[in-house]
């Protein structure tokens, strides 16, 4: 990290007020890009995660074309369970589909008796794929990439994506046991998976909790938030960003009893009424509404330089999507946003 430690972003983490505000993109490496595209001809997405050429060539993509202030790992949340062993493959159009779901305290049992260090121990083409990445970036950061417990849960117990993630909230009362030893095993996969990303020199991390919003305030700090602070225990000296959807109830809960030095915040709540939730001792990242990504330039101008005015209320802000870049997204659109977001008073 010390090469990196003077960043933009490694700052704004530390809730410094940088010369510029940091600005990044979460699915920045990947799908928008053609140059992506054109790499991607004929290989499968787990496949292309665990090629370390090719995982470092698309992290790197979009840092040299837009100029952003830090990589953040091409990876998906499944690889992690690829790598302990669990068949799962990504349908293009879908998104992760597993053979076997764990939908009984005996598939509980049986995925949970794989022991999380094989994670570590499987993960060399991951910490090839980051050796390359942080050599070429120099004093520009890597965010390491992990998918939270929950998240993972919900694609396990419902087989493949879900809008509602009924099974997988019905387990959490139905079997509360089985509920905390599949979470409890995800959260040492997570942490092993992020460790290995660490161990190769990312510079911080961020746990993605894609389905959090569907919980309610008591369930996700009954079911998920001792899961998630887990996951992100135990990683040592380095800044944690912690990002969900829909996370509006919970957001104050997001910090993981301060763990979180940052929250991701979607684009449904103001930033500065985000801040005010969180308190002052933490970093706000967001929230740039991706639907906006189309819009005519001067709207978005409009959207962005609010965005950064709101931003302004938290200790320090890390600019970024309320969400993942959409594959239509022109890319011309995200360089021109970093280098407003560059201009413009921190």
């Amino acid at each position: 990290m010390p090469r990196t430690a003077d960043s933009a972003l490694l700052r704004a983490l530390r809730g410094d007020r940088p010369a510029h505000t940091p600005v990044w993109f979460m699915r920045q490496a990947g799908r928008s890009l053609p140059e992506y595209r054109e790499l991607r001809v004929g290989t499968r997405m787990l496949d292309a995660c665990l090629d370390p050429a090719l995982a470092a060539e698309i992290t790197l993509q979009p840092v040299r074309r837009h100029g952003v202030d830090a990589a953040i790992f091409f990876s998906d949340i499944v690889v992690p369970l690829r790598l302990a062993g669990v068949e799962v493959e990504i349908q293009p159009g879908r998104g992760p589909v597993f053979a076997d779901p764990v939908r009984t305290r005996d598939d509980v049992a049986r995925l949970t008796s794989i022991e999380p260090a094989s994670v570590a121990a499987a993960a060399g083409p991951v910490r090839d794929a980051v050796g390359i990445v942080v050599e070429e970036l120099g004093d520009t950061p890597l965010i390491g990439f992990a998918g939270a417990p929950f998240t993972l849960a919900a694609y396990l117990v419902e087989g493949g994506p879900s809008k509602e993630h009924l099974r997988a909230r019905a387990m959490m009362h139905a079997d509360p046991e089985a509920w905390h030893g599949l979470a409890g095993w995800l959260a040492q996969v997570s942490a092993a998976f992020l460790g290995a990303q660490i161990e190769a020199g990312a510079s911080a991390v961020q746990l993605f909790d894609s389905w959090a919003g569907s919980l309610s305030p008591a369930d996700y700090r009954a079911f998920v938030a001792p899961h998630s602070r887990a996951a992100l225990e135990g990683l040592g000296d380095i800044p944690r960003i912690h990002f969900g959807v829909g996370t509006g109830p919970i957001l104050a809960d997001m910090r993981l009893d301060g763990l979180a030095d940052a929250v991701g915040v979607d684009w449904r709540m103001p930033l500065d009424e985000a801040a005010a939730v969180l308190g002052g001792r933490t970093t706000v990242q967001g929230n740039i509404d991706p639907a906006l990504l189309t819009a005519p330039w001067p709207v978005l101008e409009a959207h962005v330089g609010d965005v950064v005015a709101r931003g302004r209320a938290a200790r320090a802000h890390v600019v970024n999507l309320g969400h993942g870049v959409p594959p239509e997204t022109d890319p011309d659109v995200l360089t021109r946003i970093v280098g407003l977001v560059h201009s413009l008073q921190p």
